[in-house]
């Protein structure tokens, strides 16, 4: 008997949770999910990107991080200080007007961000008319007419060394590219994470209430689901975006009506699944109300379901906003808008950096998902956690 046991194999220990303290079962769980290399290098990358993006003020401004003006510390990226502070008359400074950087260079100094353009700056001094190209693939002779226009004839042998690099080109409007990106790619997460939020919630609130009670309830809230779902959702929001004023909240509410649908059929599976288990009966049988049962019995195990669909919800949010930017239903004109930077490559074929810098970021940013989706769920999936 002994010598049976002792040729069992036995299944290696589960390292230790660490700082965060896991459960067993959820440390098996991030073991599945570092397993699946694609989505647990997606997720860091996509996790890089969006801090890098988080930062954008620091990275992409038309303020200086930090100035130094007569014996004052400014904070520009802050504070909106008038001009009068620096001579002029203006109710916000421009700081990238060469007067008031002369004037402030002769009684202190300013650290600017690496690039020196907002999402919203116009750049005056293209080398070519605007969308201009990036600078690194101007010719010579257009460098030296750029360097010529911003510091005089006699430095135009200095060649695109002495005009400011727009390392994507600018758009239509000649605003830079790189600017836009970064703040397009971080309203366009901040957008789908809380749209996926709120979605869950509701949906998984209407699942639980489905799912619980059952019978009528149940019924009446899936007859209703399935009308709201057949509405044609595509052509209704741009109903109601053609006569609501566009904006970031208006356009989050308006999706809302539909997105948490989503989550709804999953979370009442569960529910249903589950609602005759001895467990929850133990608790009926104990006088637990409801609420409790819901919500300290059933939902966690609903919850798996949930976040496994959780990144394609993000998903599907980041390319609904996208798609209703490409069609002129989104943002309002000016925003950072992924979805607007593919319309003006569309509009304008001459110029290919548009539309494919819009398409790489779009691409990358939705693929990283669907691979941390997949490695989600993965990780969550009951045959590969208890093998």
């Amino acid at each position: 008997m002994n010598e049976t046991s002792s040729q069992v194999k036995l299944a290696p220990a589960i390292p230790d949770g660490g700082l965060l303290r896991l459960r067993p079962i959820d440390r098996r769980r991030l073991q599945n999910f570092k397993a699946n290399s694609r989505g647990y290098w997606s997720f860091w990358i996509f996790m890089a990107l969006f801090l890098l993006s988080l930062a954008s003020n620091f990275i992409a401004n038309d303020k200086p991080v930090l100035a130094y003006y007569k014996g004052e510390l400014l904070f520009p990226i802050f504070k909106d200080y008038p001009e009068e502070k620096f001579g002029g008359f203006l109710a916000r400074t421009d700081y990238r007007d060469p007067t008031i950087e002369k004037e402030i260079e002769a009684n202190g100094w300013m650290i600017w961000p690496p690039i020196h353009y907002s999402y919203d700056t116009h750049n005056l001094d293209l080398p070519t008319p605007a969308p201009s190209p990036p600078t690194w693939l101007l010719t010579k002779a257009q460098c030296e007419a750029a360097a010529a226009k911003k510091l005089g004839p006699e430095k135009a042998h200095l060649g695109c060394s002495a005009i400011e690099w727009n390392w994507l080109g600018t758009d239509d409007q000649g605003r830079d590219v790189v600017a836009r990106l970064l703040y397009g790619f971080r309203l366009s997460v901040l957008f789908g994470l809380i749209l996926a939020s709120i979605s869950s919630i509701v949906g998984v609130a209407a699942g639980a209430v489905q799912g619980f009670f059952g019978g009528w309830v149940d019924l009446v809230f899936q007859r209703f689901i399935e009308v709201w779902s057949s509405l044609p959702q595509l052509y209704l929001l741009i109903i109601v975006s053609s006569f609501l004023a566009p904006g970031f909240f208006v356009l989050l509410g308006i999706l809302l009506l539909f997105s948490w649908v989503s989550l709804v059929h999953v979370v009442r599976a569960e529910f249903l699944r589950a609602r005759n288990f001895e467990y929850v009966n133990a608790a009926r049988a104990l006088g637990l109300s409801n609420f409790r049962i819901i919500t300290r019995h059933l939902l966690p195990n609903a919850t798996v379901a949930t976040l496994t669909f959780l990144p394609f919800v993000l998903n599907s949010s980041i390319t609904t906003l996208t798609s209703l930017d490409f069609l002129g239903f989104g943002l309002p004109p000016g925003s950072p808008s992924l979805g607007e930077l593919l319309l003006q490559g569309k509009s304008n074929l001459q110029a290919p950096w548009l539309g494919l810098t819009g398409f790489v970021i779009i691409a990358l940013m939705l693929s990283l998902l669907v691979f941390i989706g997949e490695a989600v769920r993965d990780a969550f999936d009951p045959r590969k956690t208890f093998r």
